[in-house]
């Protein structure tokens, strides 16, 4: 049996525990996992694409995690994960609300490349509330994020909230 490559796609607008959990589990199913940032211009991100690689590698690095490529890419994921050799997309789910989209996305790259198969991941319970957005505006408020995000990201956010 192949088992291919993997590619974690999102914004990660900084990472937090939930996608680092996400990380670690599609690691112990994948022999390379790929986290590739989007541009998304239709997103308004508080850190810029240079700085949410730099950003995830270095939360990586901090939680031990090691072997897993950081890229970005702009356009189509599925032209980034031809690019890269990568035969399989793996996504969170954390409540009903990400099924519908989720399950949209995964038929529309089916469509686009039915050689690259998505796998949805269930996230860790304690995580399922936890969004980039809401650490940002908690962080915005001056609360404790620590729980959240590893202490590289909440550096980050402090130093680009104070700017």
């Amino acid at each position: 049996m192949h088992i291919p490559s993997a590619i974690y796609p999102g914004s990660f607008d900084p990472i937090t525990y939930g996608h680092i959990d996400i990380v670690r589990r599609a690691c112990k199913l994948f022999p390379r996992l790929l986290i590739a940032v989007v541009a998304n211009p239709s997103k308004q991100p508080l850190f810029s694409l240079s700085e949410r690689v730099e950003i995830t590698q270095e939360a990586l690095a901090e939680v031990g995690i090691r072997g897993v490529e950081v890229t970005s890419y702009d356009g189509l994921l599925i032209q980034c994960a031809k690019a890269h050799g990568i035969g399989a997309i793996v996504r969170g789910l954390r409540a009903n609300s990400d099924f519908d989209y989720e399950f949209q996305l995964a038929l529309t790259n089916r469509d686009l490349d039915s050689e690259i198969e998505t796998v949805l991941f269930m996230t860790a319970g304690r995580y399922s509330f936890l969004s980039s957005s809401i650490v940002k505006e908690i962080k915005r408020y001056g609360g404790d994020v620590s729980s959240f995000v590893p202490k590289s990201v909440e550096a980050a956010l402090e130093r680009k909230l104070a700017g």
